[in-house]
């Protein structure tokens, strides 16, 4: 086969062990097995927190075996590490296109490849990216997961907010979302309904008439099976001549047996005109549990 540029020349991966962080600190070591890892760069690195993949340097700097985060990290978030050794993937793209595997980054427009970013952003040729604009991480029982007009505002039109490992403090309640045009002073209606359908049994159907975006039903507030993971994609929150829309997917454990799971395709209308500035993550009925991770990002043209 015949390649634009060198021949590829194919690069070990390294996992290293993973850190559950328990002192608040910033910096830790990197090991496999007791023994430190000390890697060439550390953009030959792949570092994530809590699933989130972090940029070298704004997020986190290495010196030697040691990485030092750029705020210090709290009780429960979880470190991951991937060594990447030996030479890097040349793609054999042309000069003018360029591509960096272990830094992570990408330009150009030569193909509609979706590229992961240094800069937190998943990238699509031609535009499309996901910008990472907000993460909230419960560490005590909390009213709601809210996202201001700093983040909500005429900068991006559409929205996604990711749900990860939530819980309500009260058994059989929804995790839901609403929308407010005057930064959380009150809430407009929003008409939804979902289907839902059993994964483990013969369970399925559908809710309609409900007032606020369902990302789950009748959640169970016991954190065995399964906790609430979702997302939920937000259009036209800028359009000030139609309702906004929203849908979106989720999983809970099922509130009645604890041994259920449910997947659930929501589908709401915003019920204004106006211009959306905030948007919070809640229980129906109580508080959320304290732990799980909500994160926003906006979507670029």
């Amino acid at each position: 086969m015949a390649y634009i540029g060198r021949e590829p020349q194919i690069g070990n991966f390294q996992v290293c062990d993973a850190i559950s962080v328990v002192n608040n600190q910033a910096a830790y070591t990197m090991q496999v097995s007791s023994v430190n890892v000390i890697p060439e760069t550390a953009n030959h690195m792949l570092v994530s927190l809590n699933g989130v993949l972090q940029a070298p340097t704004s997020s986190y700097t290495v010196s030697g075996s040691t990485i030092t985060f750029a705020s210090n990290l709290v009780t429960g978030d979880v470190i991951n590490f991937i060594q990447i050794l030996g030479s890097v993937l040349d793609l054999g793209v042309p000069s003018d296109d360029t591509v960096s595997i272990a830094k992570l980054t990408a330009t150009g427009t030569k193909n509609s490849t979706t590229f992961l970013r240094g800069d937190n952003t998943f990238a699509e040729a031609g535009g499309g990216s996901l910008v990472k604009l907000a993460s909230t991480t419960l560490s005590s029982a909390s009213g709601g997961v809210a996202f201001n007009s700093t983040y909500i505002n005429s900068t991006y039109n559409n929205y996604y907010v990711f749900v990860n490992g939530i819980l309500p403090v009260t058994d059989n309640a929804d995790i839901v979302m609403n929308l407010s045009v005057n930064n959380g002073s009150s809430f407009a209606t929003i008409t939804s309904g979902n289907h839902y359908l059993g994964i483990n049994t013969g369970g399925n159907g559908w809710s309609q008439n409900l007032n606020a975006h369902h990302i789950a039903h009748d959640c169970s507030n016991v954190a065995g099976e399964i906790k609430v993971n979702g997302y939920v994609l937000i259009e036209n929150t800028n359009d000030t001549t139609c309702w906004k829309s929203m849908y979106g997917r989720g999983m809970t454990q099922n509130s009645g047996t604890k041994t259920t799971d449910y997947a659930y395709s929501s589908y709401s209308a915003f019920n204004s005109t106006a211009a959306v500035n905030y948007l919070i993550v809640k229980s129906n009925s109580g508080n959320l549990q304290g732990f799980g991770t909500v994160t926003l990002y906006g979507v670029e043209k």
